[in-house]
């Protein structure tokens, strides 16, 4: 079934109530629901497409492979390309895009990556990251992503959930945590761990 939000078609299919993407103009993604009793579509939230981009790797139950690296807008998730990127050096615009997708302040992702503020500066100038660089940004979209995924899209909350103390990390944030890699291996098992209801 098709239904009409903010008058962009939303193939909402037969179902007696579903949350269903509908793309809006600029790359926004609004989720809109069928209110079966009434006919009525209406919007739920809207998120950015990269962000829209993880859900449906997540709702398809594809947890494998390295979508994660859209928060930076890229669409290819194949390892060879993924690799090659990161030793060509992410762009400074994929950068932004990322603090655009993901609220984290530019003190906070330079911090974690490890970029001195003078750095991110000349970064910004060349208008690409070294390969060092670009390894830790890469690693901290991994953790981020799927902290977005366990509060189902809602990049607040993420947000908050990464930048403020957790238990079982030693009272460390998960993002400053996820600073290394074993680290990170540890940030996202708690995450699954949350997820799947088990306590931490």
């Amino acid at each position: 079934m098709t239904w009409r939000l903010f008058g962009v078609p939303c193939n909402l299919g037969q179902e007696a109530s579903r949350l269903a993407p509908c793309r809006l103009p600029y790359g926004v993604v609004s989720y809109a629901i069928w209110q079966p009793g009434g006919g009525m579509v209406s919007p739920a939230h809207k998120i950015p497409a990269d962000i829209a981009e993880l859900l449906s790797h997540q709702e398809a139950g594809h947890r494998a492979g390295h979508y994660y690296v859209a928060l930076f807008g890229l669409r290819n998730y194949d390892p060879l390309y993924v690799v090659e990127h990161i030793q060509h050096g992410l762009t400074y615009a994929a950068f932004e895009r990322f603090h655009r997708n993901t609220d984290l302040s530019y003190r906070v992702l330079a911090q974690v990556a490890e970029i001195p503020e003078r750095t991110l500066a000349r970064r910004k100038e060349s208008g690409r990251f070294a390969r060092d660089e670009t390894d830790r940004l890469v690693r901290m979209s991994r953790i981020v992503a799927r902290a977005i995924e366990l509060f189902e899209g809602s990049t607040d909350a993420a947000q908050r959930w990464l930048t403020n103390p957790v238990k079982a990390l030693g009272g460390r944030t998960p993002i400053d945590f996820a600073s290394t890699d074993v680290g990170a291996i540890e940030v996202e098992s708690l995450i699954g761990r949350l997820a799947h209801g088990i306590p931490t």
